[in-house]
């Protein structure tokens, strides 16, 4: 969650409740801010049963991101990641916990669809795009934190 979008009016933050999460989704989604010279990934993890995304991170399509991530999922003590095959997962999950293939990735590519309906700024061909990098993370937080968390904004 994001902090800053999840304050109450009394400026004290929400009550956070970690639960197991048995097997996680993870893919990344391409983007850009200000032109297609500049790209940024979202990357994010979702709740294999529940199909809820459970944690994002923007960034470049590079390892770094991905154990900025890792770093999130960490307490949720998630036992099995479905990947698509991009090398980066291979590299820093365990092979014995990671599982590779379209077939189980299918509910986030879903919710990747849904972000680009919902948020032109996602959509490959479009005039609608962020100027910033900064207020690429806020809009697309604000409406992962809506639309998954339910939180009001």
């Amino acid at each position: 969650m994001n902090p800053t979008l999840g304050t109450a009016d009394d400026g004290a933050l929400p009550t956070v409740v970690i639960r197991k999460v048995k097997e996680a989704e993870l893919d990344e989604m391409w983007s850009f801010v200000g032109g297609k010279k500049h790209p940024q990934w979202l990357w994010a993890a979702l709740d294999h049963q529940t199909g809820r995304i459970v944690a994002y991170t923007f960034g470049r399509r590079a390892d770094r991101v991905l154990m900025k991530l890792k770093a999130l999922l960490a307490p949720l003590g998630i036992r099995r990641f479905y990947t698509d095959g991009w090398g980066t997962y291979g590299r820093h999950l365990d092979p014995r916990l990671h599982v590779v293939g379209k077939r189980r990735t299918q509910q986030l590519e879903r919710k990747h669809l849904t972000l680009r309906t919902r948020i032109k700024r996602l959509v490959r061909r479009t005039i609608c795009f962020s100027k910033s990098i900064r207020m690429h993370e806020i809009v697309i937080g604000w409406f992962i934190n809506r639309f998954e968390f339910g939180l009001p904004l």
